[in-house]
């Protein structure tokens, strides 16, 4: 998988940018002028537009702008067609009506206002020329097969250099090579010339690139010629053509065409680019290498063009100096040429000067400094004079490439002009001093915000400007310490660095800009952001064409960025097509093509970072069928077939399935013949006389089957004898006295020729020594009469046809039929294992009398009847076969104490013989079977009753019954085991004495003199008494009788607290008096002496006491509290309220009617107290 991260932020790039710019000095502070824009040095004019010649400039106040050309002053109200354009010292000339000519020159701009002058670079305009062809006649030429050519190109010199070509009249490119190609100066070279060089259209064009303009030379004619055509008619056209011709056309040696001799040098400039050229002629053509005589060609600069014959290394350096060697060679022999290579420089910059701000009596320098080969000469200007003819200051002095200023005044401010110069070029650079008294400023906008991404660099701009230099400081959130040594750095320009910013280093950053007239400072946020990642990345895929594919692309980000997911696709824009379907992490293709394979990448991009992952989609199908289909090698039995494979559709074909039809047998029936690698294009095929074969080739990949190629032409073999005789003889009997000889037919195809018979053979074995034989057709078996019973035969079949007879065939043994045994087994007998396996005993028959194969034996028996009396009477037959020559066998699952009858017969493949006297066994007592059913009635409280049936299956004599029983509790545990021993002649049986409410287990199976049979288990349990019961439950550990005391003692607490409020407000008043002073409906007064509710109802809307609540049914129960409403009225609580709520009855204190048996009885009348509140109150 091929994976890309990068993360960059915009302001990283704009610092990095400013951590090495010139000093910017504030606008609105007074500063000698500074040129921003200038025209090139060289700089070439269309001359149909008007000739626009930049120069802006900045300084305070804004500079005015003056033009010289030629080195004089160009007036430029002089002239009406040149202006200035506003603000600006840019010159536009209108060219309409005049001659461009006449504003060619060099051109120089100075900008000055009070405090300095700048000037620009010399500026050369030029007009741009595109001249046409000289007009010349071009002679036919024709030359000799073989020898070299050179068609000369010769463009008209035009401003800059055309671009040249060769194309024919249909604008064509002409095609080059090794043996033709175009040389650096435009002309056309021939290594040697072929019969198909011959056209009459070879033309030369030169595009200018200026003006977009194409001239084209009149087109050369050549003719190529082998020798004896050169003999015929160079008579004729001698005196009016030329005839160029170097020799014969034999091979030659290689030949340098350009350059000339075995050496030549080149002078190239640094920073250019360097061409170097050989062009070689020889037959045959000769190849071209390079080699670097003292080094090795620079990796990244070099590369070879035009079929290697030029070497071209692009922004030349002096290391690139030296030689270099062309070789030319052939078969014949090689050929060196070595040019010497020389790099000259024109002045290029090591440190230009830079602008200098001052306070007075402070010290600077301007350095210039500059190289080039030759050495390059500087010189200074101020003001665009030469420092030598300005006026002396004492503050200032000169050294070489260096001006040291010292205790400067106010009002020197000065723009200085480097000069740097050889002779293959200058440089000018404008550098001012500017001499100010100015308190710090921080230039940088406050309260910036700084977002970088986690474990990237972060860089913090202070900006500042002030004379003298302000110092930088920062400082961090409390402002404790100044920010200075790792992980900080910080920079000339006053940007604060953080090489690898981590979470804890986001908050507020101040910058302070200090020097000797004051201070400031700015303050400024970083953020630092988690980075963007691609936790899954899109994965290979391998798809079918027409299937659907889903690339996955799950990111995580800085949740506080906005992310954008884009796909691309081989680098490019996703397809403008439906089938693209772009989720939030996954992109969807449906129905995919071949044209959808590709490297598909998803890019997640923020604001601050971005990250993205590749995958590749490779589309692939079931291969295209194979093609050209072509027999060689034709041989009587073999072919070989060849074929051209299909596309394979990026999935490569594992193997190619031959099939051929036979159209004189089984026409349109096609079948598989063989198979080959898939890395095979043919294949020899093994044949069979007599088939009209046509074959195909079916491709094989991952995908499937191609579909088949077309046909093969027929290929017909001639008959012969068949080569095989048919497979699958046999022979076997279906009567007794027959036998029936079989084959498997033969197919066309392997008849090898017409008239296919089959001759079919026999004898008895061991007796005849002839084979009798009989020749059919169409069939495939034969039936020969009267044979002996079950006797061997030796069968053969041999294919005939037209043409001859088969091979030998292979002798098979079969036998006549079969008839049945004729003999029971003798000397039967049989021993008795145990109560339910014996065993038989038998003499076998003699082989003669079972007159077939011998199969095995037979063991019929049956249980005749059981030897109890109470078992009924029953037969059931029952078979065992006993396969092979057996003499004896096992009767296993026998019922015990059983009488059996049993006999035995052989049986061949004709069927069973006469079967054994039949025989008798007794089988003795086992052990029984489980009661036939064990039921437990009359539960009382300590006894059971339990009831059973005798088995089903007794097995032998009964000697009676085991009764075990055991008590299980409710935790399923089991207690000890009580054992009762009963008679046969019982089938019921009562326990006394057991425990009252207890589960029992019951164990209980029946018993002969053999053992005990299987258990029948039985559960029941004694019945519980009542009162007893009652006695039994221990309320005191019920968890819901413990709730119910806890909810009572909580609610005779709050009753107490209520009374202990209610006395503390002091009185004691009547009950009417209450009433009568309270109307308030919530309000419920109790009695004073005990606390409990007062007796009367509330006539308005019977609210209960504020807080109460009452149980979810709506009713009031009673308990041992004396508090209950319904001890009062009467009558056991049935007290009645009338219809507006009010009690019904006397106030005659408490009922006497009193809960007797433990507080279970409540008060049925419907309650006058809010359910809902009162469920509030507890």
């Amino acid at each position: 998988m091929e994976r890309t991260r990068a993360r960059a932020t915009v302001f990283l790039m704009l610092f990095l940018g400013n951590l090495g710019n010139a000093l910017e000095v504030p606008l609105d502070l007074p500063q000698p002028p500074t040129i921003t824009h200038q025209s090139p040095k060289d700089f070439i004019i269309d001359p149909r537009e008007n000739i626009v010649i930049h120069c802006d400039a900045k300084g305070k106040p804004h500079p005015s702008f003056s033009w010289t050309r030629n080195g004089t002053h160009f007036d430029i109200d002089q002239d009406p067609k040149v202006t200035m354009r506003p603000h600006s010292g840019t010159l536009v000339v209108d060219i309409s009506g005049e001659k461009v000519e006449s504003y060619e020159g060099v051109y120089q701009c100075t900008a000055r206002n009070e405090h300095g002058t700048a000037v620009s670079n010399n500026i050369v305009i030029r007009q741009s020329r595109s001249p046409l062809w000289s007009k010349e006649r071009n002679e036919p030429i024709i030359v000799q097969e073989g020898v070299s050519l050179v068609l000369q190109c010769r463009p008209p010199a035009g401003l800059p250099p055309p671009i040249i070509f060769w194309m024919n009249i249909n604008f064509q490119r002409l095609p080059q090579s090794s043996r033709v190609s175009q040389a650096l100066n435009g002309d056309l070279y021939f290594s040697n010339v072929l019969k198909e060089d011959s056209r009459n259209d070879y033309i030369c064009y030169a595009r200018f690139p200026h003006t977009q303009t194409i001239q084209q030379k009149q087109p050369i004619t050549v003719t190529v010629l082998n020798l004896d055509a050169i003999n015929e008619t160079v008579a004729a056209l001698y005196n009016e053509t030329d005839f160029l011709s170097d020799g014969s056309a034999e091979e030659r040696r290689p030949t340098f065409l350009i350059p000339s001799g075995s050496s030549s040098s080149k002078m190239v400039l640094r920073g250019q680019v360097l061409e170097l050229e050989c062009i070689a002629e020889g037959l045959p053509t000769p190849e071209v290498s390079w080699s670097k005589v003292s080094g090795e060609f620079p990796a990244k600069r070099t590369s070879f063009l035009h079929f290697q014959k030029t070497l071209r290394i692009v922004d030349v350096s002096e290391a690139d100096a030296g030689e270099y060697r062309c070789t030319a060679r052939n078969r014949l022999a090689s050929v060196h040429h070595t040019i010497r290579v020389t790099v000259k420089a024109a002045p290029y910059w090591i440190s230009t000067p830079r602008n200098l701000v001052l306070a007075p009596r402070e010290r600077g320098n301007l350095i210039c400094r500059a190289s080039g080969t030759p050495k390059p000469t500087i010189t200074w200007a101020m003001n665009g004079i030469p420092i030598e003819n300005s006026p002396k200051d004492p503050s200032r002095k000169v050294e070489g490439d260096t001006i040291i200023f010292e205790e400067v005044q106010t009002g020197s401010s000065a723009v200085y002009q480097c000069h740097a110069s050889n002779e293959y070029g200058y440089l000018l650079s404008n550098a001012f001093v500017n001499v100010l008294s100015e308190t710090p400023r921080v230039l940088t906008p406050a309260n910036k915000v700084y977002q970088v991404i986690r474990n990237s660099r972060a860089l913090l701009d202070c900006s500042s400007f002030g004379s003298p230099i302000p110092k930088i400081t920062w400082f961090k959130d409390s402002r404790s310490s100044t920010l200075d040594g790792d992980p900080y750095v910080l920079h000339e320009n006053g940007t604060l660095e953080i090489h690898v910013a981590q979470a804890l280093n986001s908050g507020k950053y101040t910058c302070v800009a200090r020097n000797s007239l004051g201070i400031s400072e700015n303050h400024v946020y970083l953020e630092v952001k988690e980075p963007t990642r691609i936790l899954k990345q899109p994965e290979y895929k391998v798809v079918q064409r027409n299937r659907n594919v889903v690339f996955e692309c799950k990111v995580k980000h800085d949740p506080s960025l906005i992310p954008t997911m884009t796909w691309v696709k081989d680098n490019g824009e996703l397809p403008d097509d439906e089938r693209f379907v772009v989720d939030s992490d996954s992109l969807t293709i449906t129905d995919v093509t071949e044209n959808d394979a590709g490297t598909y990448t998803c890019i997640m991009i923020t604001t601050l970072d971005q990250d993205s992952a590749s995958a590749e989609l490779t589309v692939v199908e079931q291969p295209d069928p194979p093609t050209d289909l072509e027999l060689t090698d034709q041989k009587p039995r073999s072919v070989q077939l060849t074929w051209i494979p299909g596309d394979e559709h990026n999935s490569p074909i594992h193997m190619f399935v031959i099939q051929y039809s036979d159209s004189l047998h089984h026409h349109g029936h096609w079948h598989n013949l063989t198979v080959v690698p898939g890395t095979k294009t043919t294949a020899h095929l093994k044949l069979s006389p007599y088939v009209h074969y046509t074959f195909r080739v079916l491709a094989l990949n991952a995908v499937g089957l191609s579909n088949p190629s077309l046909p093969s032409r027929v290929y017909k073999t001639n008959p012969s004898a068949p080569d095989e005789n048919p497979s699958g003889v046999d022979g076997f009997g279906t009567e007794h006295d027959n036998l029936v000889i079989s084959w498997k037919p033969m197919s066309g195809h392997q008849a090898n020729g017409p008239g296919l018979q089959y001759k079919v053979m026999w004898r008895q074995k061991d007796v005849d020594k002839e084979w009798t034989s009989v020749t059919v057709a169409n069939v495939s078996k034969f039936m020969v009469s009267g044979t002996p019973t079950f006797t061997p035969y030796e069968v053969q079949v041999q294919a005939i046809n037209d043409y001859g007879i088969g091979p030998e065939p292979a002798v098979v043994t079969g036998h006549s039929g079969e008839d049945l045994p004729m003999q029971a087994p003798d000397n039967v007998q049989v021993l008795v294992l145990n109560s339910s396996l014996a065993e038989v005993h038998w003499e076998p028959v003699p082989p003669k009398t079972v007159r077939g194969r011998l199969k095995g034996y037979k063991v019929y028996y049956w249980r005749e009847r059981s030897l109890h009396k109470h078992n009924p009477h029953h037969v059931e037959q029952q078979v065992l076969t006993f396969s092979g020559n057996k003499s004896h066998g096992m009767l296993p699952g026998l019922q015990p104490y059983s009488l059996y009858l049993f006999n035995v017969r052989v049986f061949n493949s004709k069927g069973e013989g006469p079967a054994s006297s039949n025989q008798q066994f007794e089988t003795p007592e086992g052990v029984p079977g489980r009661p036939s059913f064990l039921r437990i009635t009359n539960p009382n409280l300590d006894s059971l009753t339990l009831e059973w049936g005798p088995p089903y299956d007794r097995n032998g004599r009964l000697t009676g019954y085991t009764l075990k029983y055991q008590t299980v509790n409710i935790s399923d545990v089991l207690g000890p085991v009580e054992e009762l021993a009963l008679p046969a002649n019982e089938t019921s049986v009562t326990l006394l004495n057991l425990k009252y409410s207890t589960r029992y287990k019951f164990y209980f199976n029946a018993k002969t003199g053999q053992g005990a049979g299987p258990v029948v288990t039985e559960e029941a349990a004694t019945i519980m008494d009542e009162a007893m019961a009652a006695r039994q439950v221990d309320i005191a550990t019920q968890g819901w009788f413990i709730g119910l005391m806890c909810a009572i003692a909580l609610l005779i607490l709050v009753l107490l607290i209520i009374c202990f409020i209610q006395r503390n407000k002091g009185g004691k008043y009547p009950v009417k008096e209450k009433e009568d002073a309270h109307t308030d409906p919530e309000f419920q007064p109790m009695k004073e002496d005990d606390c409990t509710f007062g007796e009367y109802s509330d006539t308005e809307d019977h609210k209960p006491l504020k807080g109460s609540r009452t149980p979810s049914n709506g009713t009031v129960h009673r308990d041992n509290s004396d508090d209950s409403l319904v001890d009062y009225g009467g009558d056991g609580g049935d007290g009645q309220f009338n219809e507006d709520g009010s009690f019904i009855g006397q106030y005659s204190g408490k009922s006497s009617a009193r809960d007797t048996a433990g507080g279970h009885e409540s008060s049925e009348a419907p309650s006058p107290v809010n359910t809902s509140a009162m469920n509030s109150f507890v």
